[in-house]
């Protein structure tokens, strides 16, 4: 197996911006791969601390590509795609790492109509411990089914998939040089969301159950912002509409047509991320005409839509009802519980836990 898989060569690149606390345990992590034929590049956004003397540390181990002016997400996976050369390449995330055998298990999922392969990840805290929270211990959790196969229909109809972050993806060369350079104004966060969306058009989106490797939850990333509910939920929203603008006009040069306004309101993650933009900070938000109770009933619909159990459907429709109709502060509370596990009151965190079981 190995003779063969040599054959496929692999790019890791490893975007980074003043992560050089956890930038070593990344890198280390991309070389120990027992795999042969791995490529790493690993890309400085200009940062301030001591990355790049980590960098030169490793010598002619790694393709180091420092960046002179900070340009965000997009512009590192830019820079990092135009040095590299594998054929499979996957982003790491410079506060993640991949375990040893992450590219072999990539690559014997790897068939050749794969435009995309994604894996599940442990969650893991600063010491690298794992997040010991049930399910929350695995992103996505396992009771969230990837879709696999032909994710177009899905895509089309309501502007997402289930599929992961940044480090768990794997994507194929020749998808990303029709899709790539990622537009960086737009997407100076989030550039994962930008290649998972429109890599489906181009062939099939394989997935591996197993965690191939850890994502790493602590105070600085972009993914926390527990207390800053309404700036979170803005930069969702508004992310969204990027990914759907770019959609569009992808999907466009093969002959299809979305309209991007109506593809997320089938969307319930967008709606939830809508919702609660507009009740924790209405003067702020970004959709003008929007009413809760609009975007409830929407919500309640798009959940009755989703590929789950007709329980796990009816309870989310009723979620999304009682948002729309509760009173303001009632309904922030509501929304604030349910994004941020953190904030929810003992009572509810037990609570959430049977209707999951009854849900499941």
């Amino acid at each position: 197996m190995q003779s063969v898989q040599n054959r496929i060569p692999v790019s890791i690149i490893i975007p980074n911006y003043n992560y050089a606390r956890f930038l070593e345990r990344s890198i280390d992590s991309a070389l120990e791969q027992d795999y042969d034929d791995v490529e790493v590049v690993v890309v400085d956004d200009a940062s301030q601390d001591n990355s790049t003397t980590i960098m030169k540390s490793y010598g002619e181990r790694i393709l180091a590509c420092p960046r002179e002016k900070n340009g965000g997400h997009a512009a590192a996976f830019n820079t990092g795609f135009a040095a590299s050369s594998g054929k499979i390449v996957l982003f790491l995330d410079a506060d993640d790492y991949l375990y040893p055998t992450a590219v072999s298990t990539i690559v014997d999922t790897w068939d050749a109509a794969t435009a995309q392969v994604q894996s599940r990840l442990h969650i893991v805290d600063e010491r690298q411990g794992i997040k010991r929270q049930g399910i929350k211990d695995v992103f996505p959790p396992p009771e969230l089914p990837f879709d696999s196969g032909d994710v177009m229909p899905k895509l089309l109809h309501k502007g997402r998939y289930q599929t992961t972050v940044t480090s768990g993806l794997a994507f194929d060369r020749t998808t990303l040089e029709t899709i790539m350079p990622i537009p960086e104004p737009e997407f100076r966060q989030g550039a994962d969301g930008y290649l998972a969306t429109l890599a489906p058009l181009y062939g099939h989106v394989q997935s591996v159950d197993e965690c191939v490797g850890a994502y790493r939850i602590h105070g600085a990333n972009h993914s926390v912002f527990g207390e800053k509910l309404a700036e979170r939920a803005r930069w969702r929203v508004r992310h969204d509409f990027r990914r759907m603008e770019a959609l569009s006009g992808q999907a466009s040069e093969v002959g299809v047509t979305i309209v991007p306004s109506d593809t997320v309101r089938h969307d319930p993650v967008h709606l939830e991320e809508r919702l609660a933009s507009l009740c924790a900070d209405q003067r702020q938000h970004p959709v003008a005409g929007d009413s809760r109770l609009a975007l409830g009933a929407a919500g309640a619909v798009a959940s009755l839509e989703m590929t789950a159990s007709l329980r796990r459907r009816a309870v989310l429709a009723a979620w999304f009802l009682s948002v729309g109709v509760l009173p303001r502060r009632m309904a922030t509370a509501v929304l604030s519980w349910k994004l941020d596990a953190s904030s929810r009151p003992a009572f509810l965190t037990r609570l959430s836990k049977t209707i999951r079981h009854a849900m499941g």
